[in-house]
């Protein structure tokens, strides 16, 4: 063999093996989305809508009331979210529905998404041992959670997805209000705040806001491989709005947003759009320093939605590109948080005023006895520490991140500005409902989201549970 035949042999061999080195690697498994809405308006009566301080009976029901899922899906993570319209939705009703999705579908429980949007037109979803009516609402809410995850999951298809957010600040507003010298009433307690909730209009009593609005809208859209809209999921730092017809249940705006929504982006039957809260514990929809004009029963829940569906658009015009090859990921923490005690002082106090004569209890300041009776809850409370679930979903480069707590507006815009992802979006009644989140700033002020009855983990929950999930968001953003 001469050398010239020797080199050619070698540089073939060279060749062959480039040629294998360089072969395509596997393409990675196709993003698929699915989702489902399923009807869990309840179907007996009467029932109780818990979202005051009394009794409030539902005799029926002005609008339905859906559990909407959507399932996403990368080939290697599988998760579900669920956005239901209810008050919240109890941690032991969600974990009854998590077990039979998954047994179902096969979706780990942990993957799975529970929130509540938070209208307090809705029954109680956890009412194991009550009326009749009640606990039959309870069972079917169990299954038709279960059934929208196993319906969302089925539907797995290709897909593609992007974010995008618009401003829609004319219909927040911080509820909590510092108000001019003199003016600031007692509180249930006999003690003065320096923040009020709910203050009036009177420009003689209001002096300024005691916190922040977050204007935007933030949508998730989802769509198909050939571009038709599948999904959209919305969030809004609103509460709720109110003012219905009375003894009757309703979605609020966030099933009115749903409906409309599909006539805004061409969604053809199979469309899926869900509203979820925000960080709204200390927002609501009532402008204090101006008068609005008198509305009919729902009217307003209509003029809310409209925008928030006219703002949805705009933000989907925004996105330039879905993106087809999206990665997931889905963290879930277990964070023990210390229960509040009340002081002596308080204990005594509020035994004093449940000991009040019959005669003289009009000379207490409003609500004096319900909080009373709070207090004492709280001091006999046997356990001294509670567990909540925190959870952390990565989407591509969209970060979801979800608390159990009615969380004060600034810790979702201080989760949004740290967070490492290009946008996140923050879910508020995920995963039941442990009261109030102020930040530590906030308790020093007062007022009614952070007394003993409304708020009941220790005072720097909000910095533990950011801290958590800033945490949780860095592990993910690291993973590939």
């Amino acid at each position: 063999m001469t050398m010239k035949t020797s080199l050619n042999i070698t540089l073939t061999i060279l060749i062959a093996l480039t040629t294998v080195t360089a072969a395509p690697a596997p393409k990675p498994p196709p993003f698929r989305a699915g989702a489902a809405a399923v009807d869990v308006t309840p179907k007996q009566f009467p029932l109780n809508m818990p979202g005051g301080f009394s009794a409030n009976m539902a005799e029926s029901a002005h609008d339905p009331l859906h559990a909407r899922a959507l399932v996403l899906d990368d080939g290697a993570t599988t998760l579900a979210m669920v956005i239901v319209d209810s008050l919240a939705v109890a941690v032991e009703t969600a974990n009854d529905a998590r077990a039979i999705a998954s047994k179902r579908c096969g979706i780990k429980p942990e993957n799975i998404l529970v929130a509540g949007t938070h209208a307090h037109s809705a029954p109680s979803s956890n009412s194991t041992n009550g009326p009749p009516p009640a606990v039959a609402y309870r069972k079917l809410l169990v299954e038709g959670i279960a059934e929208s995850i196993v319906r969302a999951h089925s539907a797995l298809r290709p897909a593609q997805v992007g974010v995008a957010a618009h401003p829609l600040p004319d219909e927040v507003f911080n509820r909590r209000w510092f108000l001019k010298p003199g003016k600031m009433p007692l509180n249930p307690f006999g003690k003065l705040d320096q923040a009020k909730m709910n203050p009036g209009t009177s420009p003689d009593v209001l002096d300024r806001p005691a916190g922040p609005t977050d204007p935007d809208i933030t949508i998730f859209s989802v769509q198909d491989a050939r571009r038709r809209p599948l999904a959209l999921l919305a969030n809004y730092s609103l509460h709720y709005v109110g003012h219905l017809p009375k003894a009757q249940v309703s979605a609020d705006y966030f099933g009115e947003f749903a409906r409309l929504i599909p006539s805004r982006v061409n969604g053809d039957t199979n469309f899926v759009a869900m509203m979820s809260n925000g960080t709204s514990g200390d927002i609501n929809n009532i402008p204090f320093n101006v008068t609005r004009p008198p509305r009919e029963p729902f009217e307003q829940i209509r003029i809310v939605a409209q925008k928030a569906a006219d703002t949805a658009w705009h933000a989907l015009r925004k996105i330039e590109k879905h993106n087809p090859n999206a990665r997931l990921g889905m963290l879930q923490r277990e964070v023990t948080l210390k229960y509040r005690r009340p002081t002596a002082e308080q204990v005594a106090d509020a035994k004093k005023v449940l000991a009040t004569k019959k005669a003289d209890r009009e000379k207490l300041p409003r609500l004096a006895e319900n909080y009373a009776r709070g207090t004492i809850a709280a001091a006999e409370r046997k356990d001294e520490t509670t567990k909540v679930i925190v959870q952390a979903i990565r989407i591509g480069d969209f970060a979801i991140c979800c608390l159990p707590f009615e969380v004060f507006c600034e810790i979702g815009l201080d989760l949004k500005k740290r967070s490492p992802f290009e946008r996140t979006m923050v879910i508020s009644i995920a995963n039941g409902r442990h009261g109030y989140l102020p930040t530590p700033e906030q308790h020093k002020l007062g007022g009614y989201e952070t007394w003993i009855g409304t708020c009941s983990v220790q005072e720097d929950a909000s910095v533990i549970l950011t801290n958590n999930l800033l945490e949780m968001l860095a592990q993910l953003r690291k993973e590939k």
